[in-house]
């Protein structure tokens, strides 16, 4: 796959500029490409600027809006619930983030609802807002449907990710983010555009056989990670994601829109705690680090998220990025 370097200020501006022309305002423009710029910055490809064609298709058919303007309320003494105004995921996230760390640390426990928006991106993103606060944190959403329930070959549940922050004192946030599914949806479509296999156990095709080809997807569907035990972590993330807060299951949100590949309308909901009020106010720290020394003792092991602080520090210090140059195309024509 061919690629172009591009300073990384200057496709965050390409991105702005892009969603602006789809019809954003400069604060959806500005939280999106954010979020997106933030990805490539840390190697995330999957996650950064192969979704702007997602974006751009769904700001331009309506399927999301473009100058959603996100409101919200606390319904309970430790709930928020938002309102992403139809719109896409980052500009609720930079409003509420706030309001969400502000209130754990005001009593210990508190949650965010966020309902009626699209999630999009990786969700390490809202982990390290909680984390750079001081705070325990984990997010989970769901996605339209393509892993089947256990035992299935069907789908019906998303891939359904879920995410978990640990702050730490002297050193990067602990932060894993992962599909439930074995793979996330990004990554098999960019193996498909490379000309990529994929690992047996991934994926199975269109009549339900197991595939390492990874354009079988369309039809087919993604396994769960670990068989049934990933599948019910699915199910975990649709009741929480869906049932809990009052927002559609995968399936059902599939069934109101057009299956295009494009993140559709659901929720997410977001729990944040402040280690400081568990009981342990000055000991959870160090014993935290206690268990991550024993890790990485072990040859071949690594801290979640360690390899990606460290291809965001290369970015940094160039201040360039390598994207898919075809991507690009499609930014600075939009943009143009």
């Amino acid at each position: 796959m061919k690629t172009e370097t591009i300073r990384l200020t200057e496709l965050k501006t390409e991105c702005i500029k892009a969603l602006k022309n789809a019809g954003c305002d400069d604060a959806n423009a500005d939280a999106i490409a954010g979020t997106v710029c933030a990805a490539e910055r840390d190697h995330c490809h999957s996650h950064g600027v192969f979704r702007m064609p997602g974006y751009l298709k769904s700001i331009r058919n309506g399927k999301a809006k473009a100058d959603a303007a996100p409101t919200w309320s606390k319904i309970a003494p430790g709930v928020i619930r938002g309102d992403g105004d139809n719109g896409f995921a980052p500009l609720s996230l930079k409003l509420m983030g706030p309001e969400l760390a502000a209130l754990a640390k005001a009593q210990g426990v508190a949650c965010l609802a966020l309902t009626n928006m699209h999630h999009f991106a990786a969700m390490w993103p809202e982990m390290e807002m909680m984390t750079d606060e001081g705070l325990v944190a984990m997010t989970m959403t769901s996605a339209f449907p393509i892993v089947p329930p256990p035992g299935g070959k069907k789908p019906l549940f998303g891939t359904n990710p879920f995410a978990f922050g640990w702050p730490r004192q002297n050193g990067e946030a602990v932060i894993f983010d992962m599909a439930t599914a074995s793979k996330a949806h990004g990554e098999i479509l960019i193996a498909a555009r490379e000309g990529k296999t994929l690992p047996p156990g991934t994926i199975i095709d269109k009549n339900g056989n197991p595939s390492t080809n990874p354009a079988d997807v369309q039809g087919g569907a993604i396994l769960a990670f670990g068989g049934a035990k990933g599948a019910l972590v699915s199910m975990m993330v649709e009741l929480m994601a869906g049932a809990l807060i009052g927002e559609p299951f995968s399936f059902e949100t599939a069934k109101k829109v057009d299956a295009d590949g494009l993140a559709n309308r659901g929720g997410q909901l977001i729990i944040a705690m402040d280690p400081a009020r568990f009981g342990d106010a000055s000991g959870w720290a160090a014993h935290a680090e206690a268990l991550f020394t024993e890790m990485v003792k072990q040859d071949g092991v690594r801290l979640p998220s360690q390899r990606r602080y460290e291809a965001r520090a290369m970015t940094e210090a160039s201040g360039h990025v390598e994207v898919a140059a075809d991507i690009l195309a499609i930014i600075r024509e939009a943009a143009a």
